[in-house]
């Protein structure tokens, strides 16, 4: 049996939250690389402590690991480590070619269940597998 509540939960919207000790290193790799806007940055000092990314209907925030140990009680729960992203796209060679630079590491395969796909690293070292399906 389905309850009221069950019924009526709707989730508008998931956007990654990801962490880095320089901001400003993250959001370039986005926006020169793949042309996201940055639409929000919180300053914090030389570097940022915030900034959200926008590329029509996707978003990814960067927050600094130094705005995380502000809060106490996040400060206590999280745990610093690898995030792992995948991302569809029509056209892997120009996602490839706007990856020269990056840290390849896989390199452009094919997989068995039906995409061509390869991973690089973001400048906080978090995994970003671009993968194009051929019949997408």
């Amino acid at each position: 049996m389905t309850s009221t509540i069950e019924k009526s939960i709707a989730i508008k919207k998931m956007t990654s939250n990801l962490y880095t000790g320089d901001v400003k290193a993250c959001v370039r790799f986005w926006v020169d690389r793949l042309h996201f806007e940055k639409t929000i940055e919180v300053p914090e000092g030389d570097n940022l402590a915030f900034a959200a990314l926008q590329k029509g209907p996707i978003e990814l925030m960067y927050g600094s690991y130094d705005s995380l140990e502000q809060n106490p009680e996040v400060a206590q729960a999280f745990q610093r480590g690898t995030s792992f992203l995948f991302l569809e796209v029509d056209d892997l060679e120009a996602v490839f070619a706007a990856m020269e630079g990056a840290q390849i590491v896989v390199p452009i395969h094919e997989t068995f269940y039906g995409s061509t796909e390869f991973t690089v690293t973001d400048p906080a070292g978090h995994l970003i597998t671009f993968a194009e399906f051929e019949n997408a």
